[in-house]
């Protein structure tokens, strides 16, 4: 079976959850799927498992079969969430770990530095890289690569890219130009005042 990959536009959800908020998100994400939003990676790592399993079915019903769907980190509950991938990070599995625990269906993401060991990139289906931009959730921790960085990455990766860290849509297609795949935002969609038409910016800037 072949695995699915994430689509050019994907959205992260907030990573403050476990909070509250939950209803908030789900009419955000139903908003920006409503805009033709097909990506999601569910990244919520203060949740314990019984909610975020639950959370993932109501993602999964907004989404709807042909979306796209990822649980970030919880390698155990891809099954069970009906998730395409597992998106690993830094505190995660090491992939070849995550991939002998997984359905040959589920997809392998990882997230991606520039002073990453390219070796630690092998056995995943799809990279994120950042921050690419100048990121609040990134300052101070990592600096921002700009698309020469990007570009850098797409050649060392033995798999796609997609790009992360202060894209906006007005930078989608200088990502784009550097040989990624795709851009994930985190804020830029679902935290929009209005995620629908924040969704539609980046699609116009996508190719059709």
């Amino acid at each position: 079976m072949t695995r699915r990959l994430p689509p050019p536009l994907v959205a992260l959800s907030p990573g403050r959850l476990a909070d509250g908020g939950e209803e908030a998100f789900l009419r955000a994400l139903a908003s920006a799927v409503g805009a033709g939003l097909r990506g999601l990676v569910l990244r919520e790592p203060s949740m314990p498992d019984r909610p975020l399993l639950a959370l993932a079915s109501a993602c999964r019903r907004i989404l709807a079969d042909e979306a796209w769907l990822a649980i970030h980190d919880r390698v155990h509950l891809a099954g069970a969430c009906e998730a395409d991938a597992v998106h690993l990070g830094f505190r995660s599995l090491v992939p070849e770990v995550a991939r002998g625990l997984l359905e040959d269906r589920v997809a392998l993401g990882l997230s991606a530095h520039a002073d990453d060991d390219p070796a630690r990139w092998s056995g995943v289906d799809y990279l994120v890289f950042g921050p690419v931009y100048d990121t609040p959730s990134k300052r101070g921790i990592l600096a921002p690569t700009g698309a020469e960085g990007l570009a850098r990455a797409v050649e060392r990766s033995p798999a796609p890219v997609w790009a992360i860290g202060g894209v906006a849509p007005e930078r989608v297609e200088a990502c784009l130009a550097a040989g990624c795949r795709g851009v994930a935002v985190l804020s830029g969609i679902l935290a929009a005042d209005d995620p629908a038409a924040a969704c539609r910016a980046y699609l116009a800037r996508m190719p059709a």
